[in-house]
């Protein structure tokens, strides 16, 4: 139980896959425009980051390292989240259309979003089981939806703010989010 809260506190607070990682920054920056498309976005990246830290997981212990081919292991990986990519697309454009577009080029692109490589890469690199591969991946998940959230929950109280023109757009939301990364930094003397 130890090493699971670990792995978890860790994962969330402490090494923040887009705070201290700063993994998946392009659709922490894109799509975090308000908080119902940065918890659509969440959820997406939550799904996928989950799905594929399972099922990588299987496919490099089961396929790649009984073959011989452990060194493919990025292009397998890549292979795996694009295919749980497409089924996410396929099913959001179905039944949550608003979503779609409000995500826009961004729901493709969670293919190369490399938060969620990382994760299945991590998951090999620290020789976790299939159980805390998984728990790393709903962890990692949880904490991008965070990041997420806390950055569209901050840009909407920014729209009232009335910043010099120079700060005004991408500057201002970089020091935001850098901010961010600093006060999520104070996490690492816990564990």
């Amino acid at each position: 139980m130890d090493k699971t809260l670990l792995v978890i506190i860790g994962s969330i607070f402490v090494s923040n896959i887009v705070l201290a990682q700063f993994l998946g920054i392009c659709s922490f920056l894109g799509v975090s425009k308000d908080i119902k498309s940065s918890l659509g976005m969440g959820t997406a990246v939550a799904f996928v980051m989950v799905l594929s830290s399972t099922i990588t997981w299987l496919v490099y212990t089961y396929a790649l390292l009984p073959l011989g081919l452990g060194y493919m292991r990025t292009i397998a990986f890549i292979l795996t989240i694009a295919s749980l990519v497409q089924i996410v697309e396929m099913f959001m454009k179905k039944y949550m259309n608003a979503m779609y577009k409000a995500m826009g080029v961004y729901l493709p692109l969670i293919t190369t979003n490399c938060a969620i490589l990382g994760v299945a890469l991590l998951n090999i690199q620290k020789d976790y089981s299939f159980i805390y591969s998984i728990i790393n991946g709903l962890a990692n998940a949880v904490a991008y939806t965070l990041a997420m959230v806390l950055i569209a929950g901050l840009r909407d109280r920014l729209r009232d703010a009335n910043p010099p023109e120079a700060m005004k757009g991408l500057p201002l939301l970089l020091l935001v989010a850098s901010s961010m990364a600093i006060a999520f930094m104070g996490f690492a003397g816990i564990i």
